[in-house]
């Protein structure tokens, strides 16, 4: 059978296996996730029990309706109406791992959702209260102590110790938008739906046809859904300016939890441990509650504002070659990103590399020299690793450390419950987690990484991965069930001590999963997987929704594979890059933190900026990036101290405006505003301007406050600059003149 033949065929299948699946009512979500929450019920307050203490600036008051919350005459916390605020359960969340997709399925054998309060007095460290959870059987004691935070705002400390799982209930205002969770790809606002916080592989389409139930039918539930992300973690804001987050330093605070944004004056988080710590926040404005409540990142090195970071694979010369054709044809180049530099393997799903984190010479002849000459032409080199292992012996290099059999011997791996190493299955190679909370293995890791990665001369890597613990592995200290979520946040703080020793502050390093306070130890973010199309499920629309509830989760800095790095052949439709999805994904990240781009999983079949018919407008959106700079510079350094994203949405930018509701455009810092394309085959945007005047960066045309469409042809975007800010008229200039 010839191979379009074979093609034909195949294609036949897929539709007949896509009809099969709309017969028996595929919903596309993860078939083995069974997500419920307890809802509280009853609220009763014994006489006697009501009235008002204060702990520190923060007033406790109790009454029939519930708990409140005030400080400084805001309220910075309060339960739903007449509702219970607290409710547990016993049971048990049963979680399953296939290649870094875990399925979760909650069961609850009791529930206690009315919730009676039987005391409330001052005590030296805040205030207590306490009192009973009764179910259909049974009642059990919970107790929960107020404080004030040092930063502003309130500290909980809930414990039900005969529970396995207890129940946060917030209230707010009527309708009012919930913001955050993590990083959430579906919506800016998060009302009305059940969310899994529980760190796992982002999926293969997420719910894009026909690639989602090809994915799920071949390669069980590979394509994800609406919920799943590298990054989940319990931290939300709410519109009418409060916020909760766990406290990132418990152990509990990692549990995998669900968080319930069903019913419209409450949110829910069930958090599956005894225990429960939450900061309470409120704030004057959206940007003060974000700023307020996070704490900022590392700076990043001033490289990285200089230009891009291109992602390049093939060896020496190959990397010295397109160098010089981008340079040629005037990009401006500040990095190169060679990901292959421990060498390349080809497996089902594409192209992938050898994780033994050391220098494949054959590859790279010569590395030292070519380190040395990008660096006199300004050019960072850049690599890769992640906190996996794989046994080095069929790589067939005598001139490298077999890291794998080193650690395994030495006892410095995840485990099995009996005791064997946890290799997990990789798609076409099985690997082995370094185990992060052993101190002796963490200071073996680090020394691995300080000594074979940045002692090859590199100026950082991309610290890639951080999801896949299994919830069954044993560890050298601690439940893996509550440090699988907590991961993220060990393997960036390996990285950061790595750094350390090694002896390089300004050592970049980017993360696509992440867990909660990880921002302490990590400067940059990275989408993760997109796939290579416009998408709103899985493309180029996803990566700004997840930017946005990112921002306001923790991460100030995150930016995406310039045109995304999932290409699948689905047989009916080959998902490859199109020449104007690359360049409309390079039009926004020139608006963005860092600018780095990804050859993909498939280099070979895909457009490259590096192409003849690129090169041109890649050069050009560089040099836009580079003429930023001096703007860019301040919102970065808000965005390291404070905390406050840098990129925004309308909400954090002009709460109350039109723009407040715009999901399709974004801020760089307040006084910069784009709007991206996202959608092929137009060269127009819709664009909402909140008030004041914003001049258009290359044609110099002004903008009122209101709706308007804009030509925004390829290669001339569509940004606008605040009149009133003190740098409009040098960026209309310097970015006007590129296009003259």
């Amino acid at each position: 059978m010839t191979r379009w033949l074979r093609r034909i065929a195949l294609g036949a299948l897929a539709l007949l296996l896509i009809a099969a699946a709309a017969v028996v009512g595929y919903s596309f979500t993860l078939p083995e996730d069974e997500l419920e929450v307890v809802e509280p019920a009853a609220l009763v307050v014994e006489q006697g029990v009501e009235g008002t203490l204060a702990t520190g600036g923060v007033e406790v008051t109790l009454g029939p309706s519930g708990l409140t919350l005030v400080e400084d005459g805001r309220i910075v916390w309060e339960s739903p109406d007449g509702e219970a605020f607290l409710a547990a359960a016993r049971g048990e969340v049963a979680v399953e791992e296939h290649r870094g997709y875990f399925f979760t399925e909650v069961r609850h054998d009791a529930e206690w959702t009315e919730q009676r309060i039987t005391g409330m007095r001052a005590v030296v460290d805040g205030v207590l209260l306490e009192g009973t959870l009764h179910g259909e059987a049974d009642q059990v004691r919970w107790s929960a102590r107020i404080r004030e935070r040092p930063d502003g705002g309130a500290l909980l400390q809930v414990e039900v110790p005969d529970a396995d799982a207890v129940v946060l209930s917030s209230g707010r205002s009527e309708g009012a938008g919930v913001h955050g969770f993590g990083e959430q790809f579906s919506d800016f606002d998060l009302d009305d739906r059940l969310l899994p916080i529980i760190v796992r592989e982002q999926g293969v389409g997420r719910g894009e046809q026909p690639l989602s139930v090809l994915a799920d039918l071949t390669n069980r539930s590979a394509a994800g859904d609406a919920t799943t992300t590298y990054a989940a973690w319990a931290s939300w804001v709410t519109e009418d300016l409060r916020g909760v987050a766990l406290v990132a330093d418990r152990p509990a605070s990692h549990a995998v939890a669900v968080a319930d944004t069903r019913d419209d004056e409450r949110v829910a988080l069930e958090v599956w441990a005894p225990t429960l710590d939450a900061e309470l926040t409120a704030g004057d404005s959206p940007a003060d509650l974000v700023a307020e409540r996070q704490v900022g990142a590392p700076t990043l090195p001033g490289w990285t504002q200089e230009g891009a970071i291109v992602g390049m694979q093939g060896g020496t010369e190959e990397v010295r070659r397109r160098v010089a054709d981008l340079r040629a044809s005037g990009a401006e180049v500040s990095g190169v990103w060679l990901q292959d530099w421990t060498g390349q393997r080809t497996t089902s799903f594409g192209e992938r590399l050898w994780w033994t984190w050391q220098l494949d010479r054959e590859r790279y002849p010569a590395w030292e020299r070519l380190v040395a000459d990008l660096a006199d032409e300004g050019i960072t080199v850049t690599t890769y690793v992640n906190p996996f292992l794989v046994d080095a012996g069929p790589k067939h290099d005598p001139g490298i450390r077999n890291l794998f059999a080193e650690a395994r011997d030495a006892g410095h791996l995840v485990e099995r419950p009996d005791g064997s190493p946890y290799l997990l299955d990789q798609g076409g190679f099985d690997a082995a987690l370094v185990d992060l909370t052993d101190p002796a293995a963490r200071d073996w890791f680090v020394e691995v990484i300080a000594e074979e990665v940045l002692g090859a001369g590199v100026g950082g890597f991309m610290a890639d991965f951080g999801e896949g613990l299994p919830f069954d592995a044993r560890l050298h200290a601690g439940d893996a069930r509550l440090a699988h979520n907590a991961w993220p946040g060990l393997w960036a703080e390996t990285v950061r001590e790595a750094c350390e020793r090694a002896a390089r502050p300004d050592c970049v390093t980017w993360f696509r999963s992440g867990s909660l306070g990880m921002g302490e130890d990590a400067s940059l973010f990275w989408n993760g997987d997109q796939l290579v199309d416009f998408g709103a499920e899985d493309g180029l629309r996803s990566a700004l929704l997840g930017t946005f509830s990112a921002g306001v989760s923790g991460w100030p800095l995150v930016h995406s594979d310039i045109g995304g790095y999932t290409s699948v052949d689905a047989v009916v439709t080959d998902y490859v890059r199109t020449d104007e999805l690359l360049k409309r994904w390079t039009e926004l990240a020139a608006f963005g933190v860092v600018m780095r781009t990804h050859e993909g999983n498939r280099p070979d079949d895909n457009v490259q900026v590096h192409d003849d018919e690129q090169r041109a407008h890649f050069g050009r959106m560089t040099r836009v990036f580079a003429a930023l700079a001096p703007y860019r510079r301040a919102v970065l350094t808000q965005a390291t101290e404070e905390g406050l994203p840098a990129i925004r949405h309308g909400w954090l930018v002009a709460p109350g405006s039109d723009a407040a509701e715009v999901d399709t455009q974004f801020f760089l810092g307040d006084a910069l505003l784009v709007a991206p394309v996202l959608d092929a085959t137009t060269g127009r945007v819709e664009v909402t301007f909140p008030p004041g005047e914003w001049r258009h960066l290359i044609t110099g045309k002004a903008y009122e406050e209101g709706t308007t469409e804009v030509e925004a042809l390829v290669g001339r975007p569509a940004a606008f600059v605040r009149t009133d800010h003190p740098l409009a008229d040098a960026l209309t200039r310097d970015v006007g003149a590129l296009f003259d």
